[in-house]
């Protein structure tokens, strides 16, 4: 639901100059330029603006303007540039606890869209101060920031008007050195751009729209893009013993659905040949995928319920992920798998003190359910394991309230029972800015799960909430390399960003991308 926005990459040498023999157009024409720690500018920048340096030095001391990230100064009508306005960006590099922090040029994409609006033209100008090593690179991670900042979702507004967002159409173009590089390395941005605005879709769609039929209808399309799609119902699922995924589904009028992704992206590769070892077989990303949580006959309070639409963000992710990863024509085998229920109260709703067995054949006693997530994951990853075989299972789910209380919304909770694993998906975080903090597991955990009628309970007690919640998951895993993305805080009502400027964030596709682009592609 984003406004019209086009980005096109073109040499330095073809920004608009004069101003002679302008003609006056309807949309405003913004030219955009770089400046660094004291109005630092690239040697391009300096050309282009000519006398008009004076000017913005001027300007920039009456603003205060430092050329911080994150912030700007604008002059409308400059005088002898061809612009209606001349948006000097700052860029200088944020400072970390001992050197400055890397440049985000995603984020300063983001905040350049902020101010260039959804209409006009501009030209960008990406001339750095100080010029990153791949120049074409950080072009491309620009647009990205763009083309995330201008997702809208107003699909249910019926009253707009003609100053709407989504009313405009904005033309970029960014100017640099290695253009054609840029015009490359943007192809995969533009993929991912589509695969976060995917997820942030779903997440933000109504309840009464999005159930598990319709979420599964949804993720069918990427049939498109060559992704082999398995939709299981019901009785597919009774047939294969999933009983705890079906327990919390069972109160619903939508039936319960688990849908299974497949791309192949390298057809026919064996492990050692022409691939990273062990790469042809797949690796896994699970969603949990509750369209609405009631928490059942454990019903939550009246207040805030409506947020519970969003319980299905882990599953989002997953899907916006395997479009991105099909997309971009990623090389690497991937299994994505969501399990989608909504859980309500009713006759038929599961009950407190109910035991269910999981496909797995170890049983649940059902203690809270409000704790559901988890009983449906555990179902799809014992599937995934025991049929795909996977080198590795991702989980992400909007699993724990107690993950908001120990982290808030700056960092997801990770867990997991491998170290490289989970080492490698910190550094995904870091260069992405979707940031994980590992937490603890350990037998004195799985202990509270332990249950006087069943092999375990689900839930733990009022201690550890999060931390319980993935050592029950961990059950059902198989001593298979895992992971769990605890992101109840970061993949709904999270906070507005550079990048993001609405309630669904889509969290976790840039990360995962990254992780498999980093370490898993051929």
């Amino acid at each position: 639901m984003s406004f019209k926005l086009a980005v096109e990459f073109i040499a330095l040498k073809d920004v608009r100059r004069s101003a002679k023999g302008k003609k006056a157009v309807a949309a405003p024409h913004t030219l955009v330029v770089f400046a660094g720690a004291d109005l630092a500018m690239g040697e391009a920048t300096t050309k282009l603006l000519g006398d008009c340096i004076e000017t913005v030095t001027r300007a920039a001391q009456a603003a205060g303007f430092k050329g911080k990230a994150s912030s700007a100064l604008e002059l409308w009508a400059p005088v002898g540039i061809d612009a209606d306005r001349l948006l000097v960006l700052g860029c200088a590099p944020k400072q970390g606890p001992d050197t400055p922090a890397p440049a985000d040029h995603v984020s300063i994409g983001g905040y350049l869209m902020g101010k260039l609006g959804s209409k006009g033209t501009a030209d960008v100008v990406f001339d750095l101060p100080q010029s990153p090593e791949a120049l074409a690179e950080a072009a491309a991670d620009l647009t990205l920031g763009m083309r995330m900042r201008a997702y809208r979702f107003d699909l249910y507004k019926t009253k707009k008007n003609d100053d709407a967002d989504s009313n405009g159409a904005l033309s970029a173009r960014v100017a640099l050195s290695d253009f054609a590089g840029a015009r490359l390395a943007v192809k995969a941005r533009e993929s991912i751009a589509e695969g976060v605005n995917i997820a942030r879709d779903l997440v933000n769609e109504p309840p009464n729209v999005l159930y598990p039929e319709e979420f599964a209808k949804r993720a069918k399309a990427l049939e498109k893009l060559g992704v082999v799609v398995e939709i299981l119902d019901v009785k597919a699922m009774q047939k294969l013993g999933m009983n705890a995924l079906l327990g919390v589904g069972q109160g619903s009028a939508h039936e319960s659905r688990m849908v299974v992704m497949h791309w192949n992206g390298l057809k026919g590769a064996k492990a050692g040949k022409g691939a990273k070892a062990g790469s042809a077989r797949p690796i896994a990303f699970i969603g949990k995928g509750v369209t609405f949580d009631t928490g059942g006959i454990s019903i939550k309070p009246a207040g805030g319920m409506e947020d519970m639409k969003g319980d299905m963000a882990g599953a989002a992710c997953v899907v916006g992920l395997m479009h991105a990863l099909a997309a971009r024509k990623a090389q690497v085998n991937v299994i994505g798998a969501i399990g989608l229920v909504e859980n309500m109260p009713d006759g038929k709703a599961q009950r407190p003190g109910d035991i269910v067995t999981t496909m797995s054949g170890q049983t649940v006693e059902v203690i809270n359910t409000d704790a559901e997530g988890r009983l449906v994951l555990a179902d799809v990853l014992w599937r995934i394991q025991s049929v795909y075989d996977p080198q590795f299972m991702i989980n992400l789910a909007t699993l724990t309230g107690a993950i908001l209380v120990a982290l808030g919304t700056d960092h997801a909770g990770l867990f997991s029972n491998d170290d490289e694993l989970a080492q490698r998906i910190s550094a995904a975080g870091n260069a992405t800015g979707e940031k994980v903090w590992r937490m603890p597991l350990g037998p004195a955990y799985d202990k509270m799960l332990d249950s006087k009628f069943a092999d375990m309970k689900n839930i733990g007690g009022r201690h550890a909430g999060s931390i319980t919640a993935a050592q029950f998951l961990q059950r059902f895993v198989n001593k298979k390399p895992w992971a769990h993305l605890d992101i109840a805080g970061t993949g709904m009502a999270s906070p507005a960003s550079d990048i993001n400027q609405t309630w669904g964030s889509g969290w976790g596709v840039r990360l995962l991308d990254r992780l498999v682009a980093d370490h898993y592609e051929k």
